[in-house]
């Protein structure tokens, strides 16, 4: 047991301090704070700890935790911080990252745009089914463990995924569905995959196992659309690997429906198992927007959206260009992106599945490009493709980020290619916990010597 001054917050969110000359971090603790903490951890470089006592307390504290799982679960890293805090403190987080560049010294950055909701906003859950059928459990791993942390009323999860989950258990119990094991590699069901379809609430629930189970999951799945009426699709995906990769190549539909349909905005989306959505569809609608408003469009622009995902992008982006070309490596998606633009009526957006490097050139040749859209994953972009955006000479670049860190990165290697950063507008898509959004706005400068 330790008194610990709290000198600052790190970017997981723990509180930092320092004792005889080693770093102390510090779960749920805020800068400025005096607590007793009791140290969980030892190791060479720094020692973690959970607060036992608080001695002095932060304003910026919130007066009543949301969610009674603060010790156990570190999902949530700024659940202890009233909210405007949180935006305050991921504003400086970006500004951090983008300062540590001399060539981003001049671009504006705004204030984090708040998501519609702080709580419930979580529209998909990936959870690892654990435990035996006497006694199932149903969650997600400890941080670098195979343990499994019960989680049934998640705070970030949208109500209906948490009356699945509860569902599920009782469904489990009560079919006496035998449980994967991965070390004896023995049992039927690993994941339980729950989706919720905005602003129907509709839901979607996937079965991911190692076998079959033809009976067992059928009347798994007449157990829970019972208990949860709002469930109109049920799938079953069959994985037999040893890792921890989800998904395996077999599926197979137990209900007649097989895609729920959610929207952002005015565009409809088809969401089917494999899909990639934005986990929090308010935040994700901002963003859009950001996006289009960042575009200034006039009806007679093409627009290449690379890592286009389902094409929500590409649809947002569509009313107003006269052309829309989605890039993106993963053939599903591109196949969700072209029938999403076929529903919305998007006649103008067309999708090629294929690796950004090779495709950019080669549409970049085909006609050229007056805005990019860039949305990588969190490693951010490879120099390579970044070289061949530059060269295709777009007057503007729009940079989707979920990682400060590597958009930073990206933006000076840009500046080097003759693109000025003007303004980062950061969104927080996923409140309570330490990740932000950014869109970032680029434009060419045209004379290099001024």
């Amino acid at each position: 047991m330790l008194e610990l001054q709290i000198i600052s917050n790190n970017e997981e969110g723990f509180g930092v301090a320092i004792h005889e000359g080693t770093r102390v971090l510090i779960a749920g603790g805020l800068a400025g704070e005096t607590v007793v903490g009791k140290i969980t951890y030892v190791g060479r470089r720094e020692s973690f700890a959970n607060i036992i006592k608080l001695l002095k307390r932060s304003p910026d504290r919130a007066p009543s935790a949301a969610c009674t799982m603060g010790k156990a679960c570190d999902g949530c890293g700024l659940m202890q911080m009233r909210y405007p805090a949180q935006l305050a403190w991921k504003k400086e987080m970006v500004s951090r990252q983008i300062r540590r560049y001399p060539s981003l010294s001049g671009a504006a950055i705004h204030d984090v745009i708040a998501s519609p909701s702080e709580l419930g906003y979580r529209n998909t859950a990936k959870l690892v089914v654990a435990g035996k059928h006497s006694d199932p459990v149903i969650g997600i791993y400890r941080r670098n463990t195979h343990d499994v942390l019960e989680i049934e009323d998640c705070a970030l999860h949208h109500p209906l995924i948490n009356k699945v989950v509860k569902a599920a258990k009782a469904g489990i119990k009560k079919g006496k569905v035998q449980i994967y094991n991965p070390k004896s590699e023995m049992g039927l069901l690993r994941y339980l995959v729950v989706r919720v379809a905005e602003p129907g609430n509709q839901v979607m629930v996937v079965f991911v196992t190692t076998d079959q189970g033809y009976n067992e999951m059928h009347h798994l799945a007449k157990f829970i659309q019972q208990a949860v009426p709002e469930v109109a699709v049920v799938a079953q995906n069959i994985n037999n690997s040893t890792g921890n990769v989800i998904f395996g190549h077999k599926d197979r539909s137990i209900t007649k429906a097989q895609s729920l349909k959610a929207f952002i905005g005015d565009k409809s989306f088809n969401l089917s198992p494999h899909s990639f959505f934005q986990v929090n569809s308010g935040a994700a609608r901002i963003i859009y927007e950001k996006v289009r408003e960042f575009a200034h469009l006039s009806g007679k622009e093409r627009v290449i959206d690379l890592y286009c995902g389902i094409g929500g992008i590409s649809l947002f982006l569509a009313d107003r260009a006269r052309e829309v070309v989605g890039i993106e490596v993963v053939e599903a998606a591109v196949a969700d992106a072209t029938a999403n633009a076929a529903m919305n009526r998007a006649d103008n957006c067309s999708f090629e599945a294929g690796d950004a490097v090779h495709l950019i050139d080669e549409i970049g040749e085909e006609g050229g490009a007056d805005l990019i859209v860039l949305n990588p994953p969190r490693k951010g972009c490879e120099e390579k493709v970044l070289k061949s955006v530059a060269a295709i000479n777009p007057a503007r670049i729009i940079y989707v980020s979920c990682s400060p860190e590597t958009l930073a990165r990206d933006l000076d290697i840009l500046s080097g290619l003759g693109y000025r950063t003007l303004e980062v507008q950061p969104v927080d898509m996923f409140p309570q916990t330490v990740h932000v959004e950014d869109v970032a706005l680029l434009e060419k400068v045209q004379d290099l010597k001024a």
